[in-house]
């Protein structure tokens, strides 16, 4: 394993799963690196729903709209292959860019 700035953004995106999740996203990291027979649209579709801290109360109105785009950033950190993450300006922007309530 070679360190770079592509390590970085995965460490960032399990970070947030971790704080979105209330806890250790491990489960979802593995079964990413095992090859489903699910398309990507219903992986993302299962992860979304189970994904939030079940403590809490789901987010409405705007703060949904936050927590989407959090958790999309937040997956396009943790790709499988570090070519196709995002840079971390990149993340910065998109986020920054919207106004979170």
């Amino acid at each position: 394993m070679r360190v770079t700035d592509k390590c970085d953004v995965y460490s960032f995106g399990v970070v947030v799963l971790e704080v979105m999740m209330g806890r250790h996203p491990r489960d979802m990291l593995e079964s990413q690196l095992q090859e489903s027979s699910k398309s990507r649209r219903d992986n993302v579709e299962l992860i979304l729903k189970d994904l939030l801290d079940q403590r809490l109360e789901p987010p409405t109105n705007e703060s949904a709209k936050a927590v989407v785009l959090v958790v999309t950033m937040a997956l396009a950190c943790i790709r499988t292959r570090p070519a196709s993450r995002p840079t971390m300006l990149f993340v910065a922007q998109k986020l920054s860019a919207q106004t979170l309530p």
